[in-house]
């Protein structure tokens, strides 16, 4: 449609175009965007300068290692945790099992309460030199006095015939070689003196170092430093006493020497 104008016909009319494209170079129209998009290709970001929507920028994805350092204090502590758990139950249940268990556990120990329950036996009290099956004796028939055993240490033999009413009491003979190293003796008195239900002695004849006696049971090893010395003295000093944890063992025989000797023979103690 020509538009006439005020200016004569040299002037060339005005032209009025509707619905037609754009220009070269200039961007579409806003009008045919939709609602909350801007203009150009759908989903872009127009770039300055009219070049084109910008392509969506993607997430930079950051690669990171284990944190290998607190995986490994947790598996340690978890470790750690079900060690105490178990040791805990353990040792309740090695708590709870009766001493003579515990005792029949000790290697090479000898139950002669077990293997020859005769040895054992006694009517009465017998005076004088008696006869022993074992050597030292663990037990059977014995002088109506026992060895004083409130932690003595003595320093020569002393009669098995008091030494094994001491046993009846519940209390440990703990006697060794008189030619065993002197660290070694003192070692064992060290486990001894001022314990009541213990006495220690030489003894002649040993065919090991040190030999420990309960009533029923003994056990030899070569030195005082082997584990199971304190094992068969937690287990069987007091527990295997034949007369009940109530029996005596002070007011008995403090002298040495192997005759066997009534309570009023004693010399006097200095």
């Amino acid at each position: 449609m020509s538009i006439s104008t005020p200016g004569g016909p040299e002037r060339r009319p005005t032209v009025v175009s509707t619905g037609k494209k754009p220009a070269a170079g200039r961007p579409a129209s806003d009008a045919k965007a939709g609602p909350g998009k801007p203009a150009g290709k759908p989903g872009g970001t127009p770039r300055a300068g009219g070049k084109g929507p910008r392509k969506p920028v993607a997430p930079v994805k950051v690669s990171q290692g284990r944190a290998w350092g607190p995986i490994a204090l947790f598996v340690a502590v978890g470790v750690l945790a079900v060690a105490i758990i178990g040791y805990g139950s353990w040792a309740a249940f090695q708590g709870s099992k009766p001493w003579d268990k515990k005792a029949n556990a000790i290697d090479s120990i000898v139950n002669i309460r077990k293997s020859d329950p005769d040895s054992l036996k006694y009517e009465a009290h017998k005076a004088g030199p008696l006869t022993y099956k074992y050597s030292p004796p663990v037990g059977g028939v014995h002088n109506a006095a026992w060895q004083n055993c409130m932690g003595d240490v003595y320093d020569a033999p002393i009669a098995s015939e008091h030494a094994v009413h001491s046993l009846e009491h519940g209390a440990v003979w703990i006697t060794y070689r008189p030619d065993l190293p002197k660290d070694q003796v003192e070692k064992l008195a060290g486990k001894v003196r001022g314990v009541e239900k213990m006495l220690m002695s030489p003894y002649e004849g040993l065919d090991k170092p040190i030999s420990l006696q309960a009533w029923g049971y003994q056990l030899k090893v070569d030195n005082a430093d082997d584990k199971r010395i304190d094992e068969f003295i937690k287990d069987l000093r007091v527990n295997a006493s034949v007369e009940g944890p109530t029996a005596l063992c002070n007011q008995g025989v403090t002298a040495t020497g192997t005759t066997p000797r009534e309570l009023q023979q004693q010399p006097p103690t200095q």
